[in-house]
């Protein structure tokens, strides 16, 4: 992803930065990963598996007129 960093082991010593939902937060607060991320199950595809991605259900910005109608409630923490 273009948006996404490059993380080194100095800038996880104080993880919490990082979003909340972030695997390497997680981790650091000792807290376990859910069953379908793909650190836990070895496989790429188990979070659309699971019901867990935006695919579908999200449009590009630069496609989308009149943001405000494009907001959502659909996102829960």
């Amino acid at each position: 992803m273009p948006s996404c960093i490059t993380l080194t082991p100095k800038d996880l010593d104080d993880p919490y930065w990082l979003p909340s939902t972030c695997a390497y937060r997680l981790l650091a607060e000792g807290a376990e990963l859910p069953s379908w991320h793909p650190l836990r199950s070895h496989d790429p595809h188990s979070v659309a598996a699971a019901g867990h991605t935006i695919c579908g259900r999200v449009v590009p910005e630069a496609e989308a007129d009149d943001l405000e109608y494009h907001l959502i409630d659909w996102v829960q923490a």
